[in-house]
């Protein structure tokens, strides 16, 4: 049976903040800890619900700044989800701060992890998908399993690059990062990177997992898309990635949040998914993690790596 892996992204809204060039004071103290507070648990309800584990890409400084976060996270590590890394402080230009001082961001969320959950984290998620040697040497020196940031998903990369062009030509620049365009040619399945080129094949001693892309258009499968989706083109997308032998199925927190609870309207405005209820995001996600069981083992990232790492 093929492998097929749920993961989620925590990132929280402040985050969403500086993706869309918006203020962060637009957000009170509740709605800065929403992911963690009710995002978590409700995913915890969907992966309960169906009997799956999956893994959790926790960023340091929440851990270390929001108690309620650590012990969410404690929680889900001792229930038998994976907590792995997505950074220290999420920085989008992360790729960009050179050798040493992506080692410390890396350090620091590993410390924070453990500290949460008595583990060191095994995986990394880069901050907006972005990867680039620095960042690649230092998954490696600090002893990653995997790594799980390819996202070579063409639709997603023009929209990306016209949302940042248009808010810039309104005063309003995104804080995000648009990738170089080799990430278009990174493999779909997963393969180990050449160091150097860490969007190519080659020698690496860090698994890459690369995000789910259909063949072909390489159409993104991540939770966005599931949760808004008419489900025949969803389905036909999900049909299409049947012969790969891993499935990675990425979510954020936001994919089981709306607007009811608690979000800044000029958030919602700009996060348009935000605007459909949580109810029927659960409802689509509870219908596509059945897809995933019943044709899948479903395990999470870490499992994945060592099984995907131990085929010739």
């Amino acid at each position: 049976m093929r492998l097929a892996s749920i993961s989620v992204d925590l990132d929280s809204l402040p985050h969403y903040c500086r993706i869309h060039g918006l203020p962060e004071s637009l957000l009170d103290a509740r709605a800065r800890t929403l992911v963690h507070a009710v995002a978590v648990p409700r995913f915890r309800e969907l992966l309960d619900a169906l009997g799956v584990p999956g893994t959790f890409f926790a960023i340091g400084e929440d851990l270390e700044s929001d108690p309620g976060a650590a012990s969410g996270m404690r929680a889900a590590h001792a229930a038998g989800i994976e907590v792995a890394s997505h950074s220290h402080s999420h920085d989008y230009a992360l790729t960009r701060r050179g050798p040493a001082v992506i080692r410390e961001d890396l350090a620091r969320a590993d410390a924070a992890i453990l500290a949460a959950t008595g583990v060191r984290p095994e995986g990394f998620r880069a901050p907006g998908y972005t990867l680039n040697a620095d960042l690649y040497a230092a998954t490696a020196e600090l002893g990653y399993r995997y790594g799980s940031s390819a996202f070579p998903a063409a639709p997603y990369y023009a929209a990306k690059a016209a949302v940042m062009g248009a808010l810039a030509l309104m005063g309003r620049p995104s804080r995000s990062v648009l990738d170089t365009p080799r990430v278009l040619l990174a493999p779909r399945v997963p393969y180990r990177p050449d160091p150097a080129r860490p969007y190519q094949r080659g020698t690496g001693a860090v698994l890459e997992l690369p995000m789910a892309v259909t063949p072909a258009v390489r159409f993104p499968f991540i939770g966005t898309f599931a949760t808004t989706l008419p489900l025949p083109p969803l389905r036909a997308a999900w049909r299409a990635c049947r012969k790969d032998a891993f499935f990675n199925f990425e979510l954020h927190g936001v994919d089981v949040l709306d607007a009811s609870d608690g979000i800044p309207p000029a958030l919602v405005r700009q996060q348009r998914d935000l605007r459909v209820s949580a109810t029927r995001k659960m409802e689509r996600l509870r219908e596509v993690f059945g897809w995933l069981k019943a044709e899948c083992d479903v395990v999470t990232l870490r499992e994945a790596a060592g099984r995907l790492s131990a085929t010739p």
